[in-house]
């Protein structure tokens, strides 16, 4: 329907309404009730205000409902309405008030992903690389464009902090919003599986999804493998027929996650026949010759999981109508994701390489891509940890990845949150054999850590440090400190121009 909206004034209610998959409607309807805000944060109710209820992981805001009409709002979207009804209030019933909220969010904000080519992209590794690619072919192809990503949301070309790999419904919708108003006609963003199972991208119009890989992650949230394998498939079940869905297929789950959609099926591949294939010709630690459907490009990316990357990126463009021969040449002009195996040089000849490998499948490549690039005899020494209160299924495995691949492992914090970093370490240790044990520092203060690695390193030595890649804070009990593994190497190293 045609939507009824001033930027001032607000959205009327039944425009927001008729974005709802209603169970009941009781109380006081009003369809030309002025709405100002949609929030599922009772701290922001006041006059004029659609508050919705939703149940989390932790809290269920329902109980909050008598708060946000304490301080004004009049419409109350939840899944149980209260015993006791003022008579004032209307209460809008439906059986999954998340997706509610991203329901009335896209409504609110004037459904901003239908001027938009939008692109999502999801899978445990890959999307921040992905999703920054394809805004960076958008502007190459000289599109005003916009991205969401875990470094961070650009509006065309302005930054805007980041505080999840997907922002709420109302943040995203808001986000998506500004990037209409700033002339923006693509978009590329990742879909956290959080995202997708809170249903904070319900009533987004997708042109275009991409699967990546799907390996152990988020199971402190998900609880099992084939929940989140759900909750990763489930962005795809939604997705319209006018839309692609890109599937990796040399990921086991590549076919699984695209069995049900609707959209247009594609695949990608560094190993089989597929759509778009890439495969690697020559690699080195400063570059990789790939051969995309075959037709060799040089690229500044370096491993095989970038190849795989480049793969997605190379498939998405020419899906996107970009000519392929000029995707190619766009290919090499490319750049590296900041915090993503970016590598620092010290005079001394020690190779460091910062990287925001956090899941035991991303530890391995990263290191398996070392130790394919350097002389034999090379040594190797990582620095890395385990969020707490995180899996803790995934901390030996951690571990042990890294001691079978690594001459000298140094397991530290990363974002300890509400837990022991030496519990954190003990669980991580718990992966080892002895031997691996003994080739195994435990240094819980990452700077010292990171030190230690420095200090122990001589000329020709790789140093990986893992784990929080472009991140600059420490996350310690509420408190988040700045800190950058890029710049304790530097100091330690002794390197200055970055």
């Amino acid at each position: 329907m045609t939507e009824k909206k001033s930027r001032t004034t607000g959205v009327y209610l039944e425009t927001l309404v008729d974005a709802l998959k209603i169970e009941e409607l009781r109380g006081n309807y009003n369809p030309e009730a002025l709405i100002a805000e949609v929030t599922a944060d009772s701290r922001r109710c006041a006059p004029g205000t659609l508050f919705v209820a939703t149940r989390g992981v932790n809290v269920d805001s329902h109980r909050f409902v008598p708060s946000a009409i304490a301080a004004g709002a009049e419409v109350i979207v939840v899944e149980e309405i209260p015993v006791d009804t003022p008579e004032n209030i209307l209460f809008i019933r439906v059986s999954d008030s998340r997706e509610a909220l991203g329901l009335l969010a896209s409504r609110f904000y004037g459904d901003p992903s239908e001027s938009l080519i939008l692109v999502g992209v999801t899978g445990t590794n890959g999307k921040t690389t992905i999703a920054t690619l394809l805004y960076e072919m958008a502007r190459m192809r000289g599109l005003k464009a916009g991205l969401l990503s875990t470094v961070v949301n650009i509006v065309d070309t302005e930054a805007v902090a980041a505080e999840h790999t997907t922002p709420d419904a109302v943040q995203l919708n808001a986000l998506l919003r500004r990037m209409v108003d700033a002339g923006c006609t693509f978009a590329a963003m990742e879909v956290s599986s959080h995202a997708a199972d809170q249903h904070r991208i319900a009533g987004l119009d997708f042109d275009g999804a991409i699967f990546t890989n799907l390996t152990r992650d988020h199971l402190d949230y998900h609880k099992t493998f084939a929940d989140y394998l759900k909750a990763k498939q489930s962005f795809f079940d939604m997705l319209k027929p006018h839309a692609f869905a890109l599937t990796n297929i040399d990921d086991r789950n590549g076919d699984i996650i695209v069995q049900n959609t609707t959209a247009k099926r594609y695949t990608y591949s560094c190993r089989s026949l597929a759509d778009f294939m890439a495969k690697p010709v020559e690699e080195r630690l400063d570059g990789t010759l790939v051969d995309f459907n075959g037709k060799e490009v040089e690229t500044m990316f370096v491993g095989r999981f970038n190849v795989a990357n480049l793969a997605a990126v190379y498939g998405a463009s020419v899906l996107l109508g970009y000519p392929a021969d000029e995707v190619l040449v766009d290919m090499s002009r490319l750049v590296p994701v900041a915090g993503r195996f970016q590598p620092f040089r010290s005079a001394s000849g020690i190779t460091a390489i910062v990287d925001y490998a956090h899941t035991p499948d991303a530890l391995i490549n990263v290191l398996d891509t070392i130790s394919e690039l350097v002389p034999d005899g090379t040594r190797v020494i990582t620095v890395c940890g385990a969020g707490g209160n995180r899996d803790h299924g995934k901390r030996p495995l951690m571990a042990k990845a890294a001691a079978e691949r690594s001459d000298l492992v140094i397991l530290t914090s990363d974002n300890p949150r509400h837990e022991d970093p030496e519990a954190i370490i003990a669980d991580m240790l718990a992966g080892l054999k002895d031997d691996e044990k003994e080739k195994t520092l435990s240094i819980v203060d990452r700077s010292e850590a990171i030190g230690r690695a420095a200090a122990e390193a001589r000329t020709g030595d790789v140093i990986l440090i893992a784990g929080k890649g472009h991140e600059t804070e420490q996350v310690i009990g509420d408190v988040a400190y700045h800190f950058d593994d890029r710049e304790e190497i530097c100091r330690f190293l002794g390197i200055t121009n970055r």
